[in-house]
């Protein structure tokens, strides 16, 4: 298998062939982390005939280099945090809530622009398959995945082309199963693993969720 991807469009591919047993079940469905989970998500959605929503979660970054994870917030309000980098910066108790409620307004925000006035898929007692293009430090898919359980799917799945060591162990007995194609022994950053990092636009998530991945959902609305 290949260590690195042309895209996200190629990682949602060859992830879709490992979860090809959920393919065409009515009791699941794929959650996507926005905004680069979503092109990755659409085309295992597409490619199991599984229908597809967003998980709206946040990092929560440090305000001197928004590239290190301080934490994670998810749209429920529920806050992880990476407690070792926090004192290693020594982040206060009111720049981190300052933080928390930027990206709080951020995620309303994004419920509006990418589902607008469309219900959510119902989880409950539902084979719930997460997905994002990478793990780091995990933060935010942990703020994702405490989200999604509390919502009390029958088994919650996530699905990432690249994980850190870390992240992995950390996330993998948090969760009934981890999908993840490449474990390397250093990650560095995600985009190095990807010929094409690019950033994804709001108008391509729009763009993606508005596209049919199934035909119907008998658990929606």
């Amino acid at each position: 298998m290949k260590t690195r991807f042309c895209d996200r469009t190629e990682a949602g591919q060859q992830l879709a062939r490992q979860l090809r047993i959920y393919a065409n079940r009515a009791d699941s469905l794929v959650l996507a982390l926005p905004r680069g989970g979503v092109p990755v998500a659409y085309e295992i959605a597409r490619a199991l005939n599984l229908p597809l929503d967003i998980c709206l979660v946040r990092k929560l970054g440090d305000p001197n280099n928004q590239e290190c994870a301080i934490g994670a917030i998810a749209e429920n309000g529920t806050r992880v945090l990476n407690q070792g980098v926090l004192g290693w910066l020594g982040i206060t108790k009111q720049v981190l809530d300052e933080i928390t409620d930027q990206e709080r307004q951020e995620l309303q925000r994004r419920a509006q622009v990418y589902r607008g006035n469309l219900p959510k898929l119902t989880l409950y007692d539902r084979i719930v398959i997460l997905v994002d293009d990478g793990l780091a430090t995990g933060a935010t898919m942990r703020a994702a995945v405490m989200w999604v359980q509390s919502q009390q799917p029958r088994q919650l799945i996530v699905a990432v082309p690249i994980a850190s060591q870390g992240a992995y162990q950390q996330l993998k007995v948090q969760v009934d199963r981890l999908v993840c194609l490449h474990i390397p022994h250093r990650l560095y950053a995600i985009g190095l693993w990807y010929d094409n990092f690019a950033q994804v636009t709001d108008d391509q998530v729009r763009t993606l969720l508005s596209r049919p991945v199934v035909v119907v959902d008998s658990f929606s609305g």
